[in-house]
């Protein structure tokens, strides 16, 4: 994989190139001082993948992204330092086309946990990009009749898969709304689970109704915005359960939205609406086609207001979305659709 590093810092940039040097299952392509050049770079030598700093001079990471994506689209992994500290700037070169965050590792002789650690998510990104054929040219009730349990109160389900640009489509489609009572919401993002829980605080911050984290065994709660916070898959059994399951291990999309959107095609008897937003890759497509053969709506971004129209276009070419809407269109069609206060 050939790789571009974007970092004023030397010392850091030194430490991520001689971490990527010490295998030979990576090259580094070059290395950017300020966001600007980091933009020319990729121009005139792209990489498969930029590790982008959040504080460059000239053009900040944010921007930097923002531009890369629209001139000369490639893979971004935001890597700057205690990344808790700047939650917002990391939600925002999210939004603006970055795959993933992580810490800049701290090399220290003799313990190559920092170095491990940033190798484990390479090869991560490696297989997204690979699946993806790259980025150039881009308490339960009592028992049913069915003898299942249902979750108590809730009666309808919106569930969201999104990946790169995901967190900012999420925020700007539920902002505002009051969902009912009755109706849960289930967000499957593309996000390091070290980085989750930040994801659910920045989203609560945006929105009116309560967000949460999902932990293994909780039941859907109605008027609340639950976030899947594992590598592993977010799945929903007969019980109307929600847990997390490993399997299938090899797969790169983690958390996987095709998994979840199966489950509820699956287990989910009641209303639900299943909508793709914006990602890299083909992840959530066929869970989104299972939902349409259930008989569930199912909710497609468009192109021109994808970050990245790979995870939508997969749903469009399996006929898997029986409407493709802009961004701005998913939010009050939810509305109409499910009910809730403004």
């Amino acid at each position: 994989m050939k790789i571009g590093i974007a970092n004023d810092v030397a010392m850091a940039a030194e430490a991520l190139r001689r971490v990527i040097a010490g295998t030979k299952l990576h090259q580094v392509l070059w290395i950017a001082r300020t966001g600007l050049e980091a933009v020319r770079m990729c121009a005139e030598n792209r990489p498969d993948l930029v590790l982008m700093d959040l504080n460059m001079p000239e053009l900040d990471g944010v921007e930097a992204t923002r531009r890369i994506m629209a001139e000369s689209p490639c893979a971004i992994l935001v890597v700057t330092g205690r990344p808790q500290d700047s939650v917002n700037q990391v939600f925002r070169a999210l939004g603006a086309g970055a795959l993933d965050v992580t810490a800049t590792p701290i090399l220290i002789p003799g313990h190559d946990q920092g170095a491990a650690q940033l190798l484990a998510k390479l090869r991560t990104m490696e297989k997204l990009i690979r699946h993806s054929g790259g980025m150039h040219g881009l308490q339960p009730r009592p028992a049913n009749g069915n003898g299942e349990r249902v979750a108590p109160g809730v009666r309808s389900l919106v569930a969201i898969g999104a990946s790169t640009g995901g967190p900012v489509a999420v925020a700007r489609i539920l902002a505002g709304w009051l969902a009912p009572p009755e109706c849960s919401i289930v967000v499957v993002q593309h996000i390091d689970e070290n980085f989750a829980d930040h994801f659910a605080k920045w989203l609560g911050d945006q929105l009116t109704m309560p967000v949460r984290p999902i932990e293994h065994g909780d039941a859907l709660l109605g008027g609340t915005v639950m976030i899947a916070k594992s590598n592993d898959h977010l799945v929903l059994d007969q019980n109307h359960q929600l847990g997390y399951d490993a399997v299938p291990k090899d797969y790169a999309y983690r958390p996987s939205v095709d998994v979840f959107f199966r489950c509820v095609a699956q287990h989910w008897r009641e209303d639900a609406v299943g909508i793709l937003l914006t990602g890299m890759g083909r992840d959530g497509g066929e869970g989104l086609l299972a939902m349409r053969r259930a008989g569930k709506t199912t909710v497609a971004q468009d192109q021109a207001t994808s970050a990245v129209y790979g995870m939508p276009r997969a749903a469009a070419e399996l006929d898997a979305a029986q409407l493709v809407l802009p961004l701005d269109k998913i939010g009050p069609f939810l509305r109409n659709t499910t009910g809730g206060k403004p």
